[in-house]
């Protein structure tokens, strides 16, 4: 009995010594970001490089393809020959053209003569001055049908595509090879209408970034920007790229590549954190964390701006630069609840 009697004691000292100590509270971790004053807002958009030139050759009358000696991703300088059409029909009127105005041109001399011995009249001098200018031109025009037989490169460039294919007849005006400039300094993208205003903004400044060079950032300027949308999908901008190294980054049409668009935030008492940052309750209304310096969160209401960069936005009020904002975990916390920042 003195032996059960002394186990019981033991154990109930045990139990009264464990429930006497009173748990430790569990501090929360958060991570933090401090709130930064907010001068430019940073935009980015899709976009991609397009030629600096380019056109469709065509020939300026119609006839017969002899020949079109280039083909598709084909390398051509300026002023080789890209198609040409079957001259004969076009020799004969160079031909014929020709005979009459050395006849109206014969014509005229002999009339000169003779109105220098008054042998005829000033109004026979004067027909025949007239017909010697009207062969003259039709003689003129005939040579220049005779050049638009062939299409020449314009530029250094590219065979983009061909249309057309030898011995096929072809019309005026129809596309027969088009041509572009491989080396490109234009990257285009579609703006939305609430940053029109800010386009033509010195204060704006525009940058390019490739896949196929990523972490190069190229400086790019305004080249020109539609005021209007015909389809209601955007507004289309270009702009030109400065000072590119082309023999370091070659830089062709159809590359892809995101602008970033740089604009002066127009309300200075404006800071941007994180979007995580932000959490709205089922109650309404926009909220953060903020951490004061005993390190314990309060709940403060602010209000929003726009959405920029990859994940940040503008907060206009409610938020000073340079407090502590959480950034994790925003929907667990409870005001005045004690936490630990970690990083």
């Amino acid at each position: 009995m003195r032996i059960i009697s002394l186990f019981s004691i033991a154990l109930l000292a045990v139990a009264c010594g464990s429930g006497s100590e009173t748990a430790a509270p569990s501090v929360r971790p958060v991570k933090c970001v401090v709130a930064a004053s907010t001068k430019f807002v940073n935009k980015d958009f899709a976009g991609l490089s397009t030629a600096d030139d380019a056109t469709n050759m065509a020939f300026k009358i119609s006839g017969q393809v002899k020949s079109i000696p280039v083909s598709k991703g084909q390398t051509v300088r300026r002023g080789e020959l890209l198609a040409e059409l079957d001259p004969r029909d076009v020799e004969l009127q160079v031909e014929s053209a020709r005979a009459a105005y050395k006849q109206a041109s014969s014509r005229l001399e002999r009339a000169r003569r003779l109105l220098s011995h008054d042998a005829i009249s000033r109004q026979e001098f004067e027909s025949a001055q007239t017909d010697y200018t009207q062969s003259k031109s039709v003689y003129d025009n005939a040579v220049d049908l005779l050049s638009d037989t062939r299409l020449t490169a314009p530029f250094d460039g590219v065979v983009e595509r061909t249309y057309a294919d030898a011995y096929e007849r072809v019309a005026s005006g129809q596309t027969i090879v088009r041509i572009v400039n491989p080396v490109s300094t234009t990257v285009e993208f579609t703006s939305p209408e609430s940053m029109l205003a800010q386009l033509s903004s010195p204060s704006t400044h525009f940058s390019v970034t490739f896949d196929s060079y990523r972490g190069v950032r190229f400086d790019a300027v305004m080249k020109s920007y539609a005021r209007t949308s015909s389809d209601a999908s955007g507004f289309p901008v270009s702009l030109r790229l400065v000072d590119v190294d082309q023999a370091r980054y070659s830089i062709s049409p159809g590359m892809t590549c995101v602008i970033t668009v740089s604009t002066a935030e127009s309300d200075r008492e404006a800071v941007s954190v994180p979007i995580s940052a932000i959490y709205a309750p089922a109650t309404g209304g926009n909220f953060v964390w903020t951490v004061n310096a005993d390190d314990r969160v309060k709940s403060r209401a602010v209000t929003l701006g726009e959405i920029f960069g990859d994940d940040m936005v503008v907060v206009l009020s409610g938020l000073e630069p340079g407090e502590r904002v959480v950034v994790a975990g925003v929907y667990q916390l409870m005001d005045g609840e004690k936490v630990r920042v970690i990083n």
